[in-house]
Protein backbone atom coordinates (compact mmCIF):
# COMPACT_ATOMS: atom_id res chain seq x y z
CA UNK A 1 0.00 0.00 0.00
CA UNK A 2 2.43 2.46 1.07
CA UNK A 3 4.88 1.90 -2.35
CA UNK A 4 1.71 1.92 -4.11
CA UNK A 5 1.02 5.77 -2.74
CA UNK A 6 4.88 6.44 -3.65
CA UNK A 7 4.69 5.52 -7.31
CA UNK A 8 0.97 7.14 -7.59
CA UNK A 9 3.12 10.53 -5.86
CA UNK A 10 5.64 10.57 -8.43
CA UNK A 11 2.74 11.41 -11.15
CA UNK A 12 0.90 14.25 -9.17
CA UNK A 13 1.92 17.59 -8.73
CA UNK A 14 2.93 18.93 -5.42
CA UNK A 15 0.02 20.92 -3.60
CA UNK A 16 1.55 23.34 -1.27
CA UNK A 17 -2.57 23.90 -0.23
CA UNK A 18 -2.84 20.49 1.64
CA UNK A 19 0.04 21.60 3.70
CA UNK A 20 -1.44 21.68 7.62
CA UNK A 21 -0.25 24.66 9.46
CA UNK A 22 -1.11 25.39 13.55
CA UNK A 23 0.64 26.54 16.44
CA UNK A 24 1.47 22.89 17.35
CA UNK A 25 3.06 21.61 14.50
CA UNK A 26 4.92 25.31 14.93
CA UNK A 27 6.27 23.90 18.25
CA UNK A 28 7.23 20.79 16.71
CA UNK A 29 8.72 22.75 14.16
CA UNK A 30 10.84 24.96 16.40
CA UNK A 31 13.26 21.59 16.76
CA UNK A 32 16.65 21.67 14.93
CA UNK A 33 19.17 19.53 14.41
CA UNK A 34 22.77 18.97 14.64
CA UNK A 35 25.06 15.93 13.02
CA UNK A 36 27.62 14.92 15.82
CA UNK A 37 30.86 13.77 14.62
CA UNK A 38 29.90 10.52 15.01
CA UNK A 39 27.37 11.02 12.06
CA UNK A 40 23.98 11.00 14.20
CA UNK A 41 21.81 13.44 13.81
CA UNK A 42 20.46 14.43 17.25
CA UNK A 43 17.42 17.00 18.15
CA UNK A 44 17.89 20.22 19.53
CA UNK A 45 14.99 20.82 21.65
CA UNK A 46 13.73 24.54 21.95
CA UNK A 47 12.15 25.62 25.29
CA UNK A 48 8.95 26.26 23.79
CA UNK A 49 8.86 22.01 23.08
CA UNK A 50 10.24 20.95 25.97
CA UNK A 51 7.29 23.14 28.10
CA UNK A 52 4.79 20.15 26.53
CA UNK A 53 6.79 17.20 27.49
CA UNK A 54 5.48 14.80 29.00
CA UNK A 55 1.89 16.66 28.97
CA UNK A 56 -1.18 16.30 26.55
CA UNK A 57 -0.93 17.30 22.80
CA UNK A 58 -3.23 17.25 20.07
CA UNK A 59 -2.03 17.53 16.65
CA UNK A 60 -4.14 17.66 13.19
CA UNK A 61 -1.89 15.87 10.44
CA UNK A 62 -1.64 13.18 7.75
CA UNK A 63 -1.09 9.71 8.87
CA UNK A 64 2.06 7.85 6.86
CA UNK A 65 2.02 4.44 7.57
CA UNK A 66 5.37 2.87 8.67
CA UNK A 67 4.11 -1.11 8.26
CA UNK A 68 1.24 -2.39 5.63
CA UNK A 69 -1.91 -2.92 6.72
CA UNK A 70 -5.82 -1.66 6.82
CA UNK A 71 -5.55 -0.88 10.63
CA UNK A 72 -2.44 1.21 12.14
CA UNK A 73 -1.38 1.32 15.64
CA UNK A 74 2.23 3.40 15.23
CA UNK A 75 2.78 5.44 12.34
CA UNK A 76 4.08 8.89 11.30
CA UNK A 77 2.05 12.12 11.43
CA UNK A 78 3.12 14.82 9.01
CA UNK A 79 1.89 18.17 7.86
CA UNK A 80 1.47 16.94 4.30
CA UNK A 81 0.23 14.00 3.02
CA UNK A 82 1.84 10.50 1.42
CA UNK A 83 0.83 11.48 -1.99
CA UNK A 84 3.47 14.72 -1.48
CA UNK A 85 5.76 12.80 -2.34
CA UNK A 86 8.26 13.13 0.55
CA UNK A 87 11.33 10.95 -0.66
CA UNK A 88 11.67 12.96 -4.02
CA UNK A 89 13.20 16.12 -2.95
CA UNK A 90 11.64 18.85 -4.44
CA UNK A 91 9.65 19.77 -1.19
CA UNK A 92 12.40 19.09 1.21
CA UNK A 93 11.37 16.63 4.00
CA UNK A 94 8.35 17.94 5.95
CA UNK A 95 7.84 17.68 9.92
CA UNK A 96 6.84 14.22 10.89
CA UNK A 97 6.13 12.67 14.62
CA UNK A 98 5.73 9.18 15.84
CA UNK A 99 2.16 8.39 16.96
CA UNK A 100 1.54 5.69 19.16
CA UNK A 101 -2.20 4.67 19.49
CA UNK A 102 -4.33 3.21 22.56
CA UNK A 103 -5.75 1.56 19.50
CA UNK A 104 -5.43 0.52 15.70
CA UNK A 105 -7.28 3.08 13.58
CA UNK A 106 -8.59 2.43 9.67
CA UNK A 107 -5.86 3.62 7.70
CA UNK A 108 -7.14 7.39 5.66
CA UNK A 109 -5.75 9.78 3.49
CA UNK A 110 -7.87 12.23 4.88
CA UNK A 111 -6.34 14.59 8.63
CA UNK A 112 -6.63 13.02 11.97
CA UNK A 113 -6.71 15.19 14.87
CA UNK A 114 -4.65 12.77 17.72
CA UNK A 115 -4.38 13.63 21.59
CA UNK A 116 -2.21 12.21 23.67
CA UNK A 117 1.48 12.29 25.77
CA UNK A 118 4.11 14.14 24.26
CA UNK A 119 7.04 12.13 24.42
CA UNK A 120 10.56 13.78 23.48
CA UNK A 121 13.83 11.58 23.33
CA UNK A 122 17.65 12.63 22.54
CA UNK A 123 18.18 9.76 19.44
CA UNK A 124 19.45 9.49 16.26
CA UNK A 125 16.48 10.99 13.92
CA UNK A 126 17.94 9.42 10.97
CA UNK A 127 17.11 6.13 12.72
CA UNK A 128 13.50 7.25 14.46
CA UNK A 129 12.05 9.86 14.76
CA UNK A 130 12.67 11.89 18.57
CA UNK A 131 9.42 13.59 18.81
CA UNK A 132 6.38 10.97 19.44
CA UNK A 133 2.76 11.27 20.61
CA UNK A 134 2.21 8.37 22.68
CA UNK A 135 -1.19 6.86 23.97
CA UNK A 136 -2.88 8.65 21.62
CA UNK A 137 -6.63 8.84 20.76
CA UNK A 138 -8.72 10.09 18.10
CA UNK A 139 -10.46 13.26 18.57
CA UNK A 140 -13.36 14.57 16.38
Amino acid sequence: MLWSNVVLSQMQKHNPSDQLRSLNWDVIGSVKFELTARNELLPLFSESIKRFENREFELTGYLIPIKSGQKQQKFLLATLPVNQCYFCGQNGIPVMIMIEMENAIPYNEKPIHVKGILKLEQKDAGYAPPISIKNAKIIN
